[in-house]
């Protein structure tokens, strides 16, 4: 049995309380620990990290004994817990521009690193990171999670099936009406961070990282990019209530081409209302079948249920499109994905597990984020230097 310690940094937003320390750290305690393929059973012991006092006491004291019946550490003295040499692990999930120092103290204390994405805000200081980990020898990993979205892994057995035969296409609709917060009784769901470029805010820091390892996973490499982003929204609320600019990017448009010739067209946006299946749907369409994917659900309709429209304008569409498409069944049960990821990386620092997600996969997803904002800024066509 081994128990390893992990100091969670960051874990007072919102996708570190709820992703990272409920859902997976609490949960993978609740549940006993993680089994390594050695039969080894591998615990983990928390302590939380930040700088609000009030809000890691709630985690630690009150949503730990919820969740779990037992307490867990906290503390805001950052450096004492970094240099404690009881950790074994650092895990941050932080804003983007406070991810370098928290990484870089990690490494030079000989810790594991485990990190939310974007590493970083720019590909140099991606690859120092990266470097960092590997000079130092210690394991390290970047999140992913959207490998294991139950849709998502159903498009991966399409894939693997041959559903699609020849895939020719694949189109992404991401993104939800993000509240700016002038109406108090409609507060915003994302942190003001993510709207201030000065902060490692916008949409394609934070987006674009997600689609380079989804659509190289699915479809290969990422070729070049054509891109376009905007500032739709000027002003938002922060969190104590004052205005503030946006600076950052909060809609982006792209065309990716990966290196075999597949056409991947994503719109993203903070400033849309949802009129589809999920929050992010992909669709994959193929010379066989296509399917279209949310997080959790994905339908399919082969080239027999496939309908033959005609255009005519004059009449109402006689043709319900949705009634064409098949639902596919949930043939197994799906974990939470940050979990499966989490629980991945501890087999990785515990029994030495193949871990291939780490920070020098991160510096591929900055890599295609800068791509696409040089692309908007100069109206052009991108390509891509390839894995560094």
């Amino acid at each position: 049995m081994t128990n390893l310690t992990i100091a969670m940094h960051g874990v007072t937003g919102r996708m570190g309380t709820h992703q990272h320390f409920v859902r997976s750290i609490l949960a993978i305690m609740r549940q006993g620990g993680v089994r390594a393929a050695n039969g080894e059973m591998i615990l983990v012991t928390p302590i939380l990290l930040g700088r609000n006092e009030t809000k890691l006491r709630h985690l630690a004291e009150v949503v730990a004994d919820q969740e779990i019946g037992t307490q867990v550490a906290w503390s805001t003295d950052v450096d004492a817990v970094l240099t404690d040499p009881r950790v074994d692990i650092v895990f941050d999930a932080s804003s983007t521009q406070m991810r370098v120092s928290i990484v870089r103290q990690a490494a030079q204390q000989g810790r594991a690193v485990y990190c939310e994405k974007p590493i970083a805000v720019d590909v140099s200081q991606a690859m120092v990171l990266a470097e960092l980990c590997e000079s130092a020898g210690i394991k390290n990993g970047v999140v992913q999670d959207k490998l294991w979205l139950p849709g998502v892994c159903k498009l991966r057995a399409l894939r693997d099936e041959g559903f699609f035969g020849d895939i020719l296409s694949v189109r992404g609709e991401f993104g939800y009406w993000v509240f700016t917060g002038h109406d108090p009784d409609r507060p915003a769901q994302r942190p003001s961070w993510n709207y201030r470029r000065e902060d490692g805010g916008g949409m394609m820091l934070d987006m674009f990282c997600h689609w380079q390892y989804l659509l190289g996973d699915l479809l290969g490499p990422i070729d070049r990019i054509l891109a376009h982003a905007t500032i739709d929204l000027p002003e938002r609320i922060d969190e104590v209530g004052n205005a503030y600019p946006c600076t950052a990017d909060d809609s982006a448009y792209a065309i990716f081409v990966t290196e075999s010739g597949i056409t991947c067209q994503f719109n993203c946006s903070w400033a849309t209302r949802v009129r589809r299946d999920d929050l992010l749907t992909i669709q994959i369409d193929g010379t066989k079948g296509s399917a279209v994917a949310g997080l959790r659900d994905c339908w399919v309709q082969e080239m027999a249920a496939t309908p033959r429209p005609v255009w005519n304008p004059d009449i109402p569409q006689p043709i319900d499109f949705h009634s064409g498409w098949q639902k596919l069944p949930d043939t197994t049960t799906y974990d939470n994905a940050f979990k499966v990821q989490w629980e991945l990386f501890l087999r990785h620092v515990a029994a030495d597990e193949p871990f291939p997600w780490t920070l020098r996969r991160g510096v591929d997803g900055v890599a295609l984020a800068e791509a696409g904002q040089t692309s908007s800024a100069e109206q052009r066509w991108v390509t891509l230097g390839g894995s560094p």
